[in-house]
Order: structure tokens, then sequence, then C-alpha cells
């Protein structure tokens, strides 16, 4: 959830005030065919490739759960904004999606369980991430995997979450877990077709498999 860089969400945003104008940013609601083709492009080879039971953590709109949809999987979104959720629900109605309204740090989705977990510019506004990935990591089954798209942005006084700190959160957790592989780090600011613009801040996606 970043616009351009500049004007950071965080603690206070009143997201279903937000939810009226949040799709014109060109990476919330894709609706540019180029940024739209690019994120699924990405998608594609961060997600299973046979159907998965996915939740988006944090879904906004729901434009990455439409995005997963389309290629087969069945999607369980949570957002702690109503209106967010709403608009969710019908950017997917008909699909193999449910959308619930709760915290993305803890999701109620009760004993079900995943096979991907995926979560875009939110965890960085979560206290105690270190906990919420290990929480998040609970709601995977085994061999399932987290994407975790996340940045640091502005220079003065830069807020988000680096690569360097998200996988050093992470690798305790994937060692723990006997099988896992080591976080995978794809670099995203280069690709100016993710964001409808160029970017010099960092901006990144770590896949941590389970």
């Amino acid at each position: 959830m970043v616009n351009d860089g500049m004007t950071q969400p965080g603690a206070g945003v009143d997201w279903d005030a937000e939810s009226a104008v949040f799709d014109e940013e060109p990476d919330h609601g894709l609706r540019d065919p180029a940024v739209r083709a690019a994120w699924a492009s990405r998608l594609r080879t961060w997600l299973p490739d046979r159907p998965a039971d996915l939740l988006d953590v944090g879904c906004g709109t729901g434009s990455l759960s439409l995005l997963a949809s389309e290629e087969g999987h069945r999607i369980t979104g949570v957002d702690l904004s109503p209106r967010m959720i709403d608009l969710a629900r019908a950017k997917l109605a008909g699909r193999d999606a449910v959308f619930l309204v709760g915290d993305a740090a803890a999701p109620p989705v009760g004993e079900q369980r995943f096979d991907v977990l995926v979560c875009r510019h939110v965890l960085w506004t979560l206290p105690a991430p270190e906990r919420v990935l290990r929480h998040w990591r609970g709601l995977l089954r085994p061999g399932g995997r987290l994407v975790l798209v996340e940045g640091v942005w502005g220079t003065g006084r830069p807020v988000g979450l680096s690569a360097e700190r998200l996988t050093s959160l992470l690798r305790p957790l994937v060692a723990e877990a006997g099988a896992g592989s080591a976080p995978h780090v794809e670099p995203l600011s280069g690709d100016a077709r993710l964001w409808g613009r160029e970017v010099e801040d960092e901006r990144f996606a770590v896949v941590a498999t389970f």
C-alpha cells in the first residue's frame, strides 16, 4: 500500500475513506494493462504452478487476489477496512474467493491452513513483525510459502522494512522448518512497469518456503 514513495500509510490512516481512491494508484488498481501484466508475470513465478489455497493479508481492494484467482488459486482475503473488503468482494464476484474483515497480523481464519500467504506493503506497518511472521508461518501447510512484497521509502526519514531486515527475521523460521529453503530476495525497484513509473527507492519481494 504505497503511492509515490513520498506519503506513506500506517497507523491513523482511514482506509475506509481511502478505499474510494485506492485503485487510482497504478500498482493498486492494476488498471493499466502493462502494470497488470507485470504483476501477473511476477505472481506466476512466486506462486505454485498448481491450484493452491492462498491467503492474501492486507488485501485492499483485491487486485492481487484477482490475478491469483485468474491463475486458478483459491483465495481468502483479509483486510481491516470493511469498504476495502466490499470492493474486493465485488471485484472477485463469482470466483472461488472469500473476503473477511480482520487484522492482517492475526487473520480470522480459524483452523484453516494455506499453501501460500501473500502480503504486499503491509508487514512494515505492523508492530512486532517477527511475531507476525511466526504467526503467519503457523497458518501454512508443510511446504507452504510466504510471498512478501515490501520496501523502504523516502530519503530524509525513510520508512519501511529493508530486504536485509526481513530476511534476517525469516531465516530462523525457515531453519526451524527443517526442510525449508533460504529466503529468496527479488529486487523490484528496477521494473518501472510494476509501479507505472520509474522509482528509486528500495522495493523487493521475498519468497520463503517452509
